[in-house]
């Protein structure tokens, strides 16, 4: 009976355990969103973990919709990584970075005054959009999102070229994959909805053609690591971030099976409803399920009990915890032996120091 602590092979990478810590952003890194030491300290106390996935770490930086969010677009980012990898990699972990462009879930406020970019410039909905700045007193609070304008032909083709820069700088900080963020209503997701994007080009109108964005991202990332070491992340009936989707069981049937012919290592299925008391995540595996052969690892407000289930009916292949990771750095130890979970506390989840970071106690399991 498969469990979650027993160890999987997704592509050519061995993992110790089938427990997968979220991406969580946590909006500590430092100027010019360069990670630190004190990222460094955080993900590796969490090395234990089958597979790290990052918080979501911004392409380029146009891309931000959370302040202080780390980036991966510069030297300085590549060496502030390099230093987090480096660190987990000596404790035995494994890492992926999650790639992220925020399209029109941006403000003027943290873009430097520019105007955020998204698939046609639909703006009816501003106050659906969730971004998040940095107060000169320290606070950390919601901002309001500022209208966004639709982008060229030409802006398109760049932002995908992004996206393979950032994995190039990915594989130079030595990250053992990326995985790209194509839910919550962000980049790639704003290209697959029928409202958000109107466009009139290749990357509008049909489904395949909505979903070109996210083929040509896959293209790119592939040319810097092999297929099996890509990820994607998706979110199907998700309202965060207002993405609009009327066609979602069309939509995700067909961008699951594009993923598969990618031979991608994993799909990370994102229920964000199952935390509100609404979870999607049977009629999405409903979906995706028979539609791709590699590893899924599902989240979003998932128990270990519950996860266990999952694992044991063959369901999926791995869970992701995210506040399950945040309270405890020693998930993978804890649940091996049968000890106590801690819960995460509710303050201190965005920017900040170590309090609620790094300030989570292991246990020893003698």
């Amino acid at each position: 009976m498969t469990t979650l602590i027993d160890p999987i092979k997704i592509g050519d990478l061995e993992l110790p355990n089938r427990i997968a810590m979220a991406p969580l952003t946590r909006a500590r890194a430092g100027e010019d969103d360069v990670p630190t030491e004190l990222n460094a300290t955080y993900y590796t106390q969490r090395a234990g973990h089958g597979l790290i996935v990052t918080e979501a770490t911004d392409v380029a930086p146009n891309s931000r919709a959370f302040e202080r969010a780390p980036g991966i677009w510069s030297d300085a980012q590549v060496i502030g990584w390099r230093r987090v990898v480096d660190d987990v990699h000596a404790a035995g972990g494994r890492i992926f970075l999650q790639l992220w462009h925020c399209g029109r879930v941006g403000s003027a406020g943290i873009l430097g005054g520019e105007m955020p970019i998204s698939p046609s410039g639909y703006n009816e909905d501003l106050g659906k959009l969730s971004v998040w700045g940095l107060l000169a007193n320290g606070r950390y609070v919601q901002i309001a999102a500022t209208p966004s304008r639709a982008m060229t032909t030409a802006e398109v083709r760049d932002t995908i070229c992004a996206y393979r820069k950032a994995a190039e700088n990915a594989l130079r900080a030595g990250f053992d994959g990326v995985e790209i963020h194509a839910a919550n209503g962000y980049l790639p997701h704003q290209f697959l909805s029928p409202v958000v994007n109107t466009r009139e080009d290749q990357y509008g109108g049909t489904i395949a053609n909505r979903a070109r964005f996210l083929s040509e991202i896959i293209d790119e990332v592939s040319q810097v690591f092999p297929a099996s070491r890509i990820g994607a992340r998706l979110s199907p009936f998700t309202t965060y971030n207002n993405p609009q989707e009327s066609d979602t069981e069309a939509i995700y049937s067909h961008v699951t099976t594009m993923l598969n012919e990618y031979g991608i290592g994993y799909l990370h299925i994102a229920d964000m409803n199952g935390w509100f008391g609404k979870p999607d995540l049977p009629r999405i595996l409903k979906i995706v399920r028979p539609r791709f052969d590699g590893a899924i690892i599902a989240n979003g407000g998932i128990s270990v009990e519950q996860g266990n289930h999952l694992l044991r009916d063959g369901i999926v292949q791995m869970i992701s915890f995210g506040r399950l990771a945040l309270a405890n750095p020693d998930l993978a130890n804890r649940i091996r032996h049968g000890l106590p979970l801690a819960e995460a506390r509710p303050t201190g989840w965005y920017s900040g120091n170590e309090v609620g970071y790094t300030d989570y106690p292991g246990v020893d399991a003698r």
